[in-house]
């Protein structure tokens, strides 16, 4: 199976348009790719799976990620790489991978640091303070759609503190996003 960056990037870009969601899939990507070095694995693959996650998304919203096979099996991509992604659903039922908790982990968490560097006057994530992220983690009205259970219960998931994951995270986009 190939899971380098330009057929699943070539791919995402069939299925997907919209600029913010392109932007959000990078990030996912790059925050995979530093957590698979990080605990030793392929990084191609779990930057696969991180570009890929949303690859539905656009057309079934409602219905997202169950929509993940279909576009992905003619592609030559795997089940177990299907199960992968479908896994951040989070109503998702059996154990998680090590790879599964992180993508959970960092789906919503990457929209959140974005989120919070937009608002920044120099709309920079590498000044971005964490204890800023902590503090508008506290504030409900920002960011209102981000599912800060889901960002906390993937730091849990992760055996690692809260702001040690935002943090990580924070370091892997400062260093690889662009806004």
């Amino acid at each position: 199976m190939d899971t380098s960056r330009e057929k699943a990037w070539s791919i995402l870009t069939t299925h997907v348009h919209e600029k913010p969601l392109l932007n959000h899939c990078q990030a996912v990507e790059i925050a995979m790719r530093a957590y698979a070095e990080k605990y030793e694995e392929d990084v191609e693959y779990w930057g696969a799976v991180g570009l890929l996650h949303d690859v539905d998304f656009e057309k079934y919203p409602e219905e997202h990620p169950n929509h993940t096979g279909q576009i992905l099996v003619p592609h030559g991509y795997t089940a177990a790489f299907i199960t992968d992604i479908e896994s951040h659903a989070r109503d998702w039922v059996p154990e998680r991978s090590l790879l599964q908790k992180v993508l959970l982990g960092v789906d919503e968490l990457t929209g959140f640091i974005i989120a919070c560097a937009l608002v920044r006057p120099d709309k920079s994530i590498e000044n971005l303070q964490i204890k800023s992220i902590m503090k508008k983690m506290k504030d409900k009205a920002f960011a209102r759609a981000v599912n800060r259970e889901t960002i906390v219960q993937g730091a849990d998931m992760l055996g690692i503190e809260l702001q040690e994951h935002i943090e990580f995270v924070t370091a892997a986009l400062a260093k690889d996003f662009v806004i």
